[in-house]
C-alpha cells in the first residue's frame, strides 16, 4: 500500500464518522415567527452557531442533516455557560456591574 491509499483510506474514515456524530438543534424564535433562529450543534451539543433560515428550510436542514433536539440539561448547560461568559463569576469589570450588588 502506497501513502496515497493510506491517505486516502483515513480521510475517507474522518468523513464516515463526522457524518455520525450527532447533530442538535435548539429552537430560539417563536413558532410563528417569519424566520427561524436556532442554535446547531455537530458532537457536542455545547458548543454551536446561531442560524436563521425561512421555516421550510430549516424544517429542510434538520432533514437533511437528521437533528436531535437539545435536552433540558443541554439547554441548561449552555444558558449557564452563556451567563458566565456575558457576566463573569468573578468580580470584574463586567461582572461587578450585573452579578454583584453595587455599594455606592
Amino acid at each position: 500500500m502506497n501513502s496515497d491509499t493510506a491517505l486516502s483510506n483515513s480521510s475517507q474514515d474522518a468523513i464516515t464518522s463526522f457524518n455520525d456524530l450527532p447533530k442538535y438543534v435548539r429552537v430560539r424564535s417563536a413558532p410563528d415567527a417569519k424566520f427561524v433562529m436556532f442554535d446547531f450543534a455537530i458532537g457536542d451539543s455545547s458548543l454551536f452557531v446561531e442560524l436563521v433560515l425561512p421555516p421550510a428550510s430549516f424544517e429542510e436542514f434538520c432533514a437533511n442533516n437528521n437533528v436531535i433536539p437539545m435536552t433540558s440539561d443541554q439547554m441548561d448547560f449552555n444558558d449557564h455557560e452563556e451567563d458566565k461568559w456575558r457576566y463573569g463569576t468573578e468580580s470584574t469589570l463586567v461582572g461587578s456591574n450585573h452579578s454583584e450588588a453595587r455599594s455606592h
